[in-house]
């Protein structure tokens, strides 16, 4: 890759998804923001040249963000990323009262890309930020992008074509004041599978329902009540739907809920419960439990040697399943440095 004095922050930076793919593509990540406290353990060990802030972007002024993180305004080299918590564009059926606080948050993310006016502009979403454009106060971010003079590029991409063993489809969006051409991640060569990426083979040592990892590897799966152990022991292996009807879950719940997962094809997205079984297609291909925490990050791509610190197998997956997948934010990176490359010649 070329030298590049790029430097971004990473807004709602989570355990650091991001911020690990955007460095491994040369970007200087000089700091992620988030409110919750609950995951600066993570971002700062696994991201140890990042600074951390902790701060609520309802209450962060424009200014203030100077200070904190040493940027200027109309900086050429200036990336400023926005992956904004999703629940309440999701298609997901969860209740909108509860992640009301999410509804605005790109329109917060705004303030700061006025106010800084960077080289590059990166968003991150899920597609409904798309499909309800004018609520969620897309359709007025392009508009004012277009006006200042960027070139931008957006679409709703599904990763499994980007290096990600998972059916995710994302809405993601580049846009640049310094290189007057579209700049879109490369697809990759070839689509990852679950068997690609999991399985003794790939370093998974078969282990049974409720198994705790206290190594940093944290191969740990959550446990099974009786009834749901034997409905998932009746389940076909590789890829198959549950044989049992449970009359509490008709007409509620989660799609695929307690199917297996299938080697030879992608995972389903890997949501905040991963490990539950009752939440998608969250079993194993062949074993009968639940895919472990590492094996849900993984599917995400990170290392397996990227360390989650949460007290709990729920924070732990909330932290996993809220991330951007580090495969993919490395290749929007590597499309931005390639652009100012193709740019200079």
């Amino acid at each position: 890759m070329p030298k590049t004095n790029l430097k971004a922050i990473d807004f709602f930076c989570s355990g650091g998804g991001m911020t690990y793919g955007m460095q491994l593509a040369g970007i200087n990540v000089i700091a992620g923001i988030d409110n919750d406290v609950a995951v600066r353990s993570t971002y700062e060990h696994n991201n140890p040249d990042s600074r951390f802030i902790l701060a609520d972007i309802f209450n962060l002024e424009e200014k203030d963000l100077r200070e904190k993180a040493d940027i200027k305004k109309d900086d050429d080299d200036l990336i400023l990323i926005g992956c904004s918590p999703c629940q309440y564009w999701s298609i997901i059926r969860t209740e909108k009262t509860k992640s009301e606080a999410s509804k605005n948050l790109l329109k917060e993310f705004h303030r700061f890309v006025k106010y800084y006016n960077p080289g590059f502009v990166v968003i991150e979403n899920v597609p409904g930020l798309e499909r309800k454009a004018e609520e969620s106060g897309l359709q007025d971010f392009v508009d004012d992008l277009k006006r200042r003079g960027y070139e931008i590029s957006y679409d709703v991409y599904n990763l499994n074509e980007y290096g990600v063993p998972q059916s995710r489809k994302r809405f993601s969006l580049i846009a640049s004041r310094v290189v007057k051409e579209k700049i879109e991640p490369d697809i990759s060569a070839y689509r990852p599978t679950v068997k690609d990426v999991l399985g003794v083979e790939n370093g998974f040592p078969r282990v049974e329902a409720g198994h705790r990892d206290q190594t940093d590897f944290q191969h740990t799966v959550a446990g099974l009540s009786a009834d749901n152990l034997e409905a998932l022991r009746q389940t076909p292996k590789n890829g198959g739907n549950t044989v049992k009807k449970r009359k509490s879950y008709e007409g509620k719940g989660f799609r695929d809920s307690y199917g297996r997962m299938s080697w030879g094809k992608p995972a389903s997205t890997i949501t905040t419960n991963f490990y539950k079984i009752s939440s998608g297609r969250f079993g194993h291909p062949d074993e009968d439990r639940a895919i472990s925490l590492r094996e849900g990050a993984t599917l995400q791509t990170f290392p397996k040697d990227y360390i989650f610190d949460a007290t709990s197998i729920a924070g732990v997956a909330k932290i996993i399943g809220n991330a951007v997948p580090p495969e993919f934010a490395r290749r929007i990176g590597q499309a931005i440095m390639e652009s100012l490359k193709n740019d200079e010649e």
